[in-house]
């Protein structure tokens, strides 16, 4: 889904297709989207990157003392919305983020993905490809219209209708990307009640992270029509299994995978493995990354087919790190912990950067493991060298900070405000009282 538009192209478009307002998006640091909306009268002052916004007001930004920042659209993410407004349509632009001065703002998610893919680049890799799977609930909303807990099914995986009754709204989630220019490989319904999920083809990792964003409003928008709120929280209920996020990833030379060697045993090159082992080494450091919210520890847990050990298998679906058996250009591994609460862009650099790690410093990659971990028990777990992901949210921060190359990644300014805001979520949640502690305690003291 990569375009090329020039701002005569643009600027045709608008006319042609009476488009009249323009949403200038981007991402703060916790993945949540944001959009400076503004009418087409303001486009020319856009597209030549003169439109300022207040960076005070957006999580993880700056402080109220330097506020000006500037947005820079990228123009190969020019897409009108296939939804008409009474007053016409509506385009997005995705923006980068600028200071005053003309340098990128360090804090800008897509900025540290960028500067993360330089330093591939730097290496001889031409592209980072990025295959994402998102999974998401779709819930009944009440007379208000505000989410309840009532799932809209009791289908499970690749189930139909009728006990999908998600399969509408979801064929038009699809449609409309589809008329957006996303190409879907598959859409079904999950292995939990009120499950779905939608692949979308590899992309260049920019643009993965991008489509993952215009994933996300697309199918809280088409679910809203159809009077379901679509969450991507990693678990919302407890007892069956959360949402995660699943990256294929590889790395490319021009035309050539870097991953695929026809001559190894498993078809994967030492770049490959290297990679891996990367991944494996910093997988408790770009935790709090890739699992970012106090519920995204609910799901890691055992028995609901997310990873919660660190090991890789080219067999079975318990590691963190699977090898899908596709070989040649498809050569890639899947990271299996992340989750679609996550900053796709942020989530990507990390990863990214925990692979280039591996192949700079030629990590070993220790051996697979073929067993069910989850029928393993500690010793044996231990033997085998598998570590367990972090437990909580604060666990994760702190493995974060202790790791040097995930710090590097993010830089200065987004570890210190990332970390900040989630030593503030964590807090929040050990002081809650929970409704488990009045069940459990209410009664007996």
């Amino acid at each position: 889904m990569k375009n090329h538009f020039t701002k005569d192209d643009i600027l045709r478009m608008v006319k042609e297709e009476n488009v009249r307002y323009i949403r200038l998006q981007f991402t703060d640091l916790l993945g949540v989207i944001k959009n400076v909306e503004v009418p087409v009268s303001q486009l020319d002052k856009a597209l030549d990157n003169k439109l300022m916004f207040d960076g005070s007001s957006i999580e993880g930004f700056v402080r109220i003392e330097e506020s000006d920042m500037y947005l820079y659209p990228d123009l190969d993410t020019w897409l009108i919305f296939p939804w008409e407004t009474e007053h016409g349509k509506v385009a997005r632009l995705i923006c980068d983020i600028y200071m005053p001065d003309g340098t990128p703002f360090e804090g800008d998610p897509r900025g540290i993905l960028k500067k993360v893919l330089a330093e591939a680049n730097a290496m001889g890799f031409t592209a980072m490809n990025v295959g994402p799977e998102p999974e998401f609930f779709l819930l009944k909303l009440d007379e208000h219209g505000n989410p309840t807990m009532e799932v809209n099914d009791k289908g499970g995986y690749f189930d139909l209708a009728p006990l999908d009754l998600g399969e509408n709204c979801r064929r038009e989630i699809v449609l409309t990307l589809e008329s957006m220019g996303f190409e879907i490989e598959a859409s079904h319904h999950e292995v939990a009640i009120g499950q779905h999920e939608i692949d979308f083809k590899y992309s260049d990792a920019v643009t993965a992270a991008d489509n993952i964003m215009t994933f996300k409003l697309v199918v809280k928008t088409i679910a809203r029509k159809y009077g379901l709120h679509a969450t991507f929280m990693p678990k919302p209920i407890f007892g069956i299994n959360g949402s995660g996020m699943h990256c294929h990833q590889s790395l490319f030379k021009g035309k050539e995978n870097a991953f695929y060697d026809e001559n190894d045993e498993l078809g994967l090159s030492k770049t490959a493995k290297h990679y891996l082992a990367g991944i494996l080494a910093h997988a408790r450091g770009f935790a709090a990354i890739t699992n970012p919210t106090v519920n995204s520890y609910k799901r890691l847990v055992p028995g609901y087919e997310a990873p919660c050990y660190v090991a890789w298998s080219a067999k079975n679906r318990s590691p963190l790190v699977r090898i899908p058996a596709s070989r040649g250009l498809s050569t890639r591994i899947e990271v299996r912990n992340p989750d679609p609460a996550c900053n796709p862009y942020l989530a990507l650099a990390v990863m990214l950067k925990a692979g280039l790690d591996g192949i700079k410093n030629e990590l070993p990659l220790q051996d697979a493991v073929n067993r069910n971990i989850y029928v393993m028990n500690e010793a044996e777990r231990e033997k085998a060298g598998i570590h367990s992901l972090p437990a909580s949210l604060k666990e994760a921060v702190e493995e974060l900070l202790a790791d040097d190359v995930m710090r590097s990644a993010l830089g200065e300014h987004a570890l210190t405000h990332f970390v900040e805001a989630k030593l503030i979520e964590w807090d929040m949640f050990r002081t809650a009282v929970h409704e488990w502690e009045r069940d459990q305690y209410l009664t007996t003291y």
